[in-house]
């Protein structure tokens, strides 16, 4: 009996705490929560569908009561609400650096390591809304290793690996922190070659970002990836195959630039290189093909590979 009324009591105080949209929202979960107590009902986690109230006019004192409260509390339900709300928030670039200058990257941050999935995942969400601010990624940069072992380790095609990945591409999006995602090249692939079509998309998006960068060209040209042909088939999904062909301009513009100092035999028969850079007959048929694909922009990047 001592623990349900103590977890009462913290949401109680927890809406004590905080005012207008955050308050409202962490009311309606705490009551949600007694009803579905009530009724003998497994606990879900709250939808994102149900966005806090006003959160783009919360000023600094709301703003800082909620990190506050995501720091002081354990409930998981608490602080995946907190985390939703912070989120919201931080799609207006005004709160972007309210949330960064209370301290609160740091404190978001810190949720990635938490045993709760839901809890990550919202935290993940957050800091993708955070990261679309020069001066956050400075901070948020730190996080990318830790953003990697969840992308590793979450379930294949779950919410939570999808949420690292949104992030990775944000952050990959100059070439600042690419570094910090070598050691996660065979994950990606790996993904690209198990996932579903949502997951490759998301993951492509990073490996696009990464291949334009020449640093990283002869890390991603050793990854072994035995299926790649697969992604330039003509039936595939579009969105699939433009990044995929992109990723391959990318990579022949890279190699090309090399000077011939590319060496062939540094380069496993089922790597990168092997499938796009070398002489490869599969790989020239698939452009052949695709140069009667319908679909003007698929054609306009084979040929682009083909040129480069």
């Amino acid at each position: 009996m001592g623990e349900p009324r103590r977890g009462a009591a913290v949401r109680a105080a927890a809406v004590v705490a905080l005012g207008a949209g955050a308050c409202y929202c962490l009311w309606r979960l705490a009551a949600g929560g007694r009803r579905r107590a009530a009724a003998g009902a497994a606990r879900a986690p709250p939808s994102d569908n149900s966005p806090p109230v006003s959160t783009h006019t919360m000023d600094a004192d709301a703003l800082q009561k909620l990190i506050h409260l995501l720091q002081a509390t354990d409930d998981p339900l608490i602080q995946e609400q907190a985390l939703i709300t912070l989120s919201n928030s931080a799609a207006f670039s005004v709160n972007q650096d309210i949330i960064r200058n209370l301290g609160g990257l740091s404190i978001i941050g810190g949720m990635l390591s938490d045993c709760v999935p839901k809890v990550k995942e919202k935290a993940l969400n957050a800091l993708n809304n955070l990261s679309m601010n020069v001066k956050n990624q400075e901070e948020i940069q730190v996080y990318i290793t830790q953003v990697c072992r969840n992308v590793e380790s979450a379930p294949l095609n779950s919410d939570l690996q999808l949420a690292g990945l949104r992030l990775l591409t944000n952050m990959s999006v100059t070439s600042d922190y690419h570094h910090k995602m070598i050691n996660s090249i065979p994950c990606f692939f790996h993904l690209l070659s198990e996932g579903t079509e949502r997951t490759q998309i998301q993951v492509l998006k990073v490996l696009v970002n990464l291949s334009a960068n020449p640093a990283m060209t002869r890390h991603l040209l050793r990854a072994q990836v035995p299926s790649l042909l697969l992604l330039f088939d003509t039936c595939i999904n579009r969105d699939i195959l433009l990044r995929a062909l992109a990723f391959a301009a990318n990579l022949k513009k890279n190699v090309n630039n090399e000077d011939g100092t590319m060496i062939q035999d540094q380069y496993s028969e089922d790597s990168v290189f092997f499938t796009l850079c070398s002489d490869s007959t599969p790989f020239s048929q698939k452009l052949a093909s695709l140069l009667h694909h319908p679909d003007t922009e698929v054609k306009e990047q084979v040929v682009r590979i083909l040129t480069q």
